[in-house]
């Protein structure tokens, strides 16, 4: 069995990469000694993805908002029973997820690997749609999104994608709504299905105490399905200016919830994705991170609490910066932090704060590898985004306070958009 091996060794640790013949990209990482042991089997194929080329024609189509979420769903229901009670029965943690970008479906365990491995390589290569379940399951997501009408850090999130994006579809909700749900079909379902379910599309990662070859056997006695082809999305194109500068909604929250971003233009892979998103986080973390001047300014005024955080969203089709928390006067909160900002752009980081800050987001990384979960999801990610997580360390070793004074020139001089939840 052939296979390709990469060590870092500064954690000493392997990633091993096994290419099946279908295509499918299987990654494995051994933690001897760990009980707890993870799978997941991922497509790249997420909420944004709706506009695309069926597989086996030329036709292009654009599908309701919410069916990647909505398939996510069904792929747990079989003709023999849900697929959660099986893996429990088994005595694993089974789940799944939808983002913008991918589905992936997973489960950890302590015991009897095997068989959770072979039922989840199997499941997701077998759909079971029928004009009926398809109906019922309508009714389940629709109480899904009904829920999150009402959740106000859900709300106030959307809302400020709403802001900054156009055209762009991460702007919508990831569920879809009512009425967008109510357009998928069985039909629809099985495009969606036989365009992105193909193994080049897809990944699966192993993390646990198990040995290489036994767990690239295991995929091919089970990977059957047959590669379709290259998956061809389209997305719009999106314009530099934001959709709105500003947004309130009121709920039933006990003091205001506020949430500021700004968008990044500027579309990037591989080795330099990673980069630009570790340089922006470093930016935040040094402009309002809880050691920072204005974290302490807005706290001891009383404008923020332990709730507040901040983000660095990047993908291959979109990007962004964003941060928020509950404050007693959002827009008061939202110009101080302006104000800082536009600082930030004109002056940048300086040396000494820079390397302080990579020096503990390092540390991170490395810590990162005790947990098998964090490893698997991180080497997925960082797969669909044309790297790997293993190359992480290089980047630290080559990111310097230039490059990411750069990049917060190119983001930080955009205007930024601000969302705010009002209590009823």
């Amino acid at each position: 069995m052939n296979y390709n091996t990469q060590f870092y060794e500064k954690v000493g640790e392997t990633l091993y990469e096994y290419r099946h013949e279908s295509g499918l990209k299987v990654f494995f990482v051994k933690k001897a000694g760990y009980n707890k042991k993870t799978a997941m089997f991922g497509t790249n194929y997420g909420s944004i993805d709706n506009v695309f080329k069926v597989q086996g024609s030329d036709r292009e189509i654009e599908v309701p908002d919410g069916i990647a979420h909505f398939l996510e769903h069904k792929l747990f229901e079989q003709k023999d029973g849900n697929m959660l009670d099986k893996f429990s029965r088994l005595g694993a943690s089974p789940n799944a997820f939808t983002s913008f970008t991918q589905t992936v479906y997973y489960f950890s365990c302590t015991d009897l690997f095997e068989d959770n491995f072979r039922m989840l390589l199997d499941y997701v290569q077998n759909p079971w749609l029928t004009d009926e379940n398809v109906e019922k399951e309508k009714g389940i997501i629709g109480q899904e999104i009904r829920m999150y009408e009402d959740n106000a850090e859900w709300r106030v999130f959307f809302n400020l994608l709403e802001c900054l994006y156009v055209k762009h579809p991460a702007k919508l909700e990831i569920a879809g709504s009512i009425e967008s749900i109510s357009k998928i079909t069985k039909e629809l379902l099985y495009d969606c299905y036989h365009t992105f379910y193909t193994p080049s599309n897809m990944i699966v990662v192993v993390v646990g105490d198990l040995e290489p070859e036994g767990v690239f056997s295991i995929v091919d006695d089970m990977i059957k399905f047959k590669d379709r082809g290259k998956v061809e999305k389209r997305y719009p194109d999106e314009p530099e200016e934001l959709n709105s500068e500003y947004r309130e909604q009121k709920l039933s929250v006990s003091m205001p919830l506020f949430y500021m971003g700004i968008k990044d233009n500027k579309r990037v892979s591989g080795a330099e994705l990673l980069k630009r998103r570790i340089a922006l986080s470093i930016a935040l973390n040094d402009t309002m991170g809880r050691s920072s001047t204005l974290y302490n300014r807005l706290y001891e005024e009383g404008l923020i609490n332990d709730s507040f955080r901040f983000e660095a969203s990047l993908d291959q089709a979109f990007g962004f910066v964003a941060w928020g928390g509950q404050s007693v006067d959002p827009k008061k909160t939202a110009e101080i932090i302006s104000g800082v900002l536009k600082e930030l752009a004109e002056k940048g980081i300086d040396e000494k704060s820079f390397t302080r800050i990579k020096k503990s987001y390092q540390g991170m990384y490395i810590r990162s590898f005790n947990s098998v979960d964090t490893i698997a999801r991180e080497v997925m990610d960082t797969c669909f985004n044309g790297t790997s997580y293993f190359d992480v360390g290089k980047i630290y070793e080559e990111l310097d306070v230039s490059y990411t004074n750069n990049v917060i020139r190119e983001v930080f001089n955009n205007k930024a958009a601000l969302s705010v939840i009002n209590p009823l």
